[in-house]
């Protein structure tokens, strides 16, 4: 039974020439689950905000949009919130108490649902997403993982028909994320849930996609099962990139013949181990040392934020090498956003010294500190923005003379970016504009807090050329991320934070080879065939020194 159907959409935001979609037309039918993909302002986020008429975006319209046979406008009030439930990238914007319990009766309230059903359903729905432990607590005790979970268990206790998620696991550490897409796989499979998600981590969801949806430019090229859309991603230019390791490494080393595309990291060794020598196990490594100079140092550094809180720094002791790319992973919670910023000069450490350049932070002076010697780009990025368009935002700072080249190059490939409000743009280009502004200030050392959230692929790609470009000319960077794939690509020392204290320290591919679940995909589909591997790139390396098994080789393993 087809639950939603859009029939040539189109829309337009305020004051802006080109159309933010175009034509698009696609159904969906009950019980599917679709993953819906595509760049950075493609208009994936723009197209679910339409879906859910209480937060859709004001423009100009046109086209058709029916749930359950009823064109979308017609719908009463209370009948609309029922029907579509929709969970944001970021978790805070969705709170609206201070209690958990509250958070999942509000919806239910506000509908005006008697009291009896809200206390039935409430309970029912905190013993299925196992949260019935954080009934009482304050909201804002959770963690990242656990208040997005409880974002979906409060939507999900409304009994939506149709689940809407916009890059749900965007700010969630990998073992957050792998859990919370897994209860999206449960709630499809065990209660058919009608589920549209735009995600940009694609390892979990696409396995598990009845369907995906390729956005491009505003437009819906491709629309197909996940297997038929992964073989033809490369007939659609440049989206390849977005695809899961399994499906790109496969993309770059396929020959006729080899039959259906992997998906999945077991796919793709099973493939790998079928088709690929061994000989050479492991590619050259350079011995890297970090630089004895130091840009930043974490001494013995103890941090709460109340007299009667517990500690959330403990006795936290690292240093980043000048003209270093340092990354900090770890799980939501464990207090990287709170080591940065003490980093930053933002919080101040009840024990212990932290140095800047050879200098204690507390001996620079405000102005000082802030002008050609730091920057910080929090993981909020909309606090960096004033104004009502990008074009006044950049003039503020300086206007682009100030910015990198490689930055000037990244606003300019994107058009109609400069008219619009900042609060208009997609979570990749509100990432790109903030950037843009924090760098203008010529730092020496960049404080960066979650930079590829809500990036797409290529955004990303410029991303790590931007670092890199800006490492060569002596600035050191300092990366908070949850995205392991990406501190793989960028960074000099990777290093986990666990309880309030820095494990390890160590270059990529020696820290992400050791880790079973802080690792990339390509490493988990690689091991037992070859070792250090943390990029796709390294892999299709090794496959092509290697070779081709033969039909000798199977029979000498025989």
């Amino acid at each position: 039974m087809e639950i939603l159907a859009v029939e040539n959409l189109s829309f337009t935001y305020p004051n802006c020439e080109e159309k933010a979609l175009d034509g698009i037309s696609f159904s969906v039918e009950k019980g599917e689950f679709i993953t819906l993909c595509g760049a950075t302002g493609c208009g994936k986020s723009t197209l679910l905000r339409l879906l859910k008429r209480e937060i859709a975006p004001l423009g100009e319209v046109s086209g058709r949009i029916t749930i359950k046979g009823r064109a979308q406008e017609t719908l009463g009030t209370a009948e609309s919130a029922r029907l579509v439930g929709f969970v944001m990238q970021d978790p805070e914007r969705q709170l609206v108490t201070d209690k958990v319990w509250h958070e999942l009766a509000f919806g239910l309230e506000n509908l005006g649902t008697p009291q009896a059903e809200i206390r039935r359903r409430v309970a029912e729905t905190s013993e299925y997403f196992g949260i019935s432990g954080w009934f009482d607590r304050d909201v804002a005790e959770l963690s990242g993982g656990q208040k997005q979970l409880m974002n979906l268990a409060a939507v999900m206790a409304m009994q939506p028909e149709l689940l809407i998620l916009d890059e749900p696991t965007a700010q969630l550490d990998p073992i957050a994320a792998a859990d919370f897409i897994s209860t999206l796989k449960k709630l499809n499979r065990e209660l058919g849930q009608t589920i549209i998600i735009a995600e940009h981590r694609l390892e979990d969801v696409i396995p598990a996609c009845d369907r995906m949806m390729v956005m491009q430019s505003g437009r819906l090229p491709l629309c197909a099962g996940p297997e038929s859309a992964a073989a033809r991603i490369s007939e659609i230019d440049g989206l390849s990139e977005y695809m899961p390791a399994a499906v790109r490494l496969f993309g770059a080393v396929r020959e006729a013949g080899d039959g259906r595309c992997p998906l999945t990291v077991r796919e793709g060794a099973e493939f790998l181990a079928k088709n690929f020598r061994a000989d050479i196990t492991s590619l050259p490594e350079e011995k890297y040392a970090a630089p004895e100079s130091a840009a930043l140092e974490f001494r013995e550094v103890w941090f709460r934020y109340g007299k009667n809180l517990p500690d959330v720094l403990r006795g936290t002791s690292f240093s980043v090498g000048e003209g270093e790319i340092f990354c900090l992973l770890g799980s939501n919670g464990s207090g990287k956003s709170t080591a940065l910023g003490n980093a930053a000069g933002l919080l101040r450490p009840y024990s212990g010294t932290i140095k800047l350049f050879g200098r204690r932070i507390d001996a620079w002076k405000w102005q000082e500190l802030y002008k050609n010697n730091l920057a910080l780009l929090p993981q909020d990025v909309q606090t960096v923005f004033l104004k009502n368009t990008v074009r006044e935002e950049l003039a503020e700072c300086g206007g682009e003379e100030r910015l990198p080249q490689v930055v000037r190059e990244m606003l300019g490939r994107r058009k109609g970016l400069y008219g619009t409000h900042p609060y208009d743009l997609s979570g990749g280009e509100q990432q790109l504009v903030a950037l843009a502004k924090v760098l203008s200030s010529s730092p020496r050392l960049l404080l960066l807090d979650e930079p590829t959230k809500g990036i797409d692929a290529r955004a990303k790609g410029e991303l790590a050329a931007l670092l890199g470009e800006l490492r060569r000319g002596g600035m050191t960077v300092l990366i908070v991320t949850h995205d392991v794939e990406f501190a793989a690509r960028v960074a000099d020392r990777c290093a986990m934070f666990f309880r309030g204290e820095v494990i390890s320290g160590e270059p990529p591919r020696t820290f992400f080879d050791k880790n079973n679940f802080y690792t990339t995909a390509v490493n988990r589909m690689t091991r037992g065939l070859y070792s250090g591997v943390v990029t796709v790139e390294q892999a299709a390396e090794l496959c092509r020194l290697n070779g081709r098994r033969s039909a000798s080789d199977d029979s000498d393993t025989q």
